[in-house]
């Protein structure tokens, strides 16, 4: 009896007292009206808009299976590059990795069960959807649209005030979730010294820190520039890796809208927002002077422009690998 009861509670439908449905993503019971249908309740606990549908976790996803073809090359000649890796492990012990989270502690809002519960229980969708284990995740109260990743030793997750205003819970998880790709597809130590080496482009600042042997070593060795240039494309990984965990690329197509819009979005169509990016791709493909400015132009970015990012997203669900995933 104590199993079959297990059972019935394990799935969506009625009760003596109503109707309920289990929430895909976090496995919350809840209670819906009778007329309830998918999408038009959202979940008590993580938020997010209740369906019968499954939500797929993957119990052995290997980071190779989705990481971008581009980061995997510029990783790999960024590893080519001699002592890079204990250079780098220097850099942290020198100015400090434990700073960053006495920084965030201390300025921000950590997110617990109890605190932002909700932003709490995506983290937690998106760490067992890629079997990652959980970091610590903070709200900083910033008007930049950002999020970051950040620690060699322990991640932490900072998402900004900013951004999760202007977005809606799904969207929320797709941002969550590709930080938690970062995590992943273990990229956290080179872009934790990415994000630093941009703080420290500043020679002046640079000088009056701990650990400026070190750092004129790395940007003497080129490490610096093959650095930045790597973590631009990272993020295209982490967007396929968003991607698996709320499995609507459309989510995430979404999110580089609003990031290319910003508060205008709500007067943008994202069928011709698609096209354009469609449109991105193949001028990029056939025509060598718009390769030619859009990688300059990009080159002074941290992150690829919005409509570059939906543009792969799109040709990877196009070439048929993101389904092929999802049937694994």
């Amino acid at each position: 009896m104590a199993k079959k009861k297990a059972d019935d509670e394990s799935a969506s439908g009625p009760t003596e007292k109503g109707n309920f449905i289990r929430c895909r993503y976090c496995g919350q019971k809840n209670a819906v009206k009778a007329d309830y249908k998918n999408g038009s309740a959202n979940c008590g606990k993580c938020k997010l808009p209740l369906s019968d549908e499954p939500h797929k976790k993957f119990a052995d996803l290997g980071k190779h299976e989705y990481v971008h073809p581009l980061d995997s090359k510029a990783l790999a000649a960024l590893k080519a590059i001699p002592g890079i890796d204990s250079a780098l492990k220097k850099l942290l012990e020198v100015t400090g990795e434990s700073a960053i989270r006495v920084m965030f502690t201390a300025s921000s809002v950590k997110v617990t069960p109890k605190q932002c519960p909700d932003l709490h229980a995506k983290l937690q969708i998106a760490c067992t959807t890629l079997g990652v284990d959980m970091p610590d995740m903070f709200v900083q109260q910033n008007p930049i649209v950002n999020a970051f990743t950040y620690g060699s030793e322990r991640h932490v997750i900072v998402l900004h005030s900013e951004l999760l205003e202007r977005l809606n819970e799904e969207e929320t998880l797709a941002v969550i979730a590709h930080e938690v790709g970062h995590i992943h597809a273990e990229h956290v130590l080179y872009l934790t010294a990415a994000r630093l080496m941009e703080a420290l482009a500043n020679a002046s600042l640079a000088r009056l820190i701990p650990g400026s042997e070190i750092i004129k070593f790395i940007i003497s060795a080129g490490i610096n520039s093959s650095l930045l240039a790597w973590a631009r494309r990272a993020e295209l990984s982490c967007d396929r890796a968003a991607c698996l965990v709320v499995q609507d690329p459309h989510v995430v197509g979404r999110v580089m809208m609003k990031l290319a819009g910003g508060t205008f979005v709500s007067k943008v169509d994202y069928d011709l927002f698609l096209e354009q990016g469609r449109e991105f791709q193949k001028n990029y493909e056939e025509k060598n002077l718009d390769k030619f400015w859009a990688t300059i132009i990009n080159a002074g970015q941290t992150h690829p422009f919005p409509v570059w990012r939906v543009s792969e997203i799109l040709e990877w669900v196009d070439s048929g690998q993101y389904g092929d995933l999802m049937k694994k």
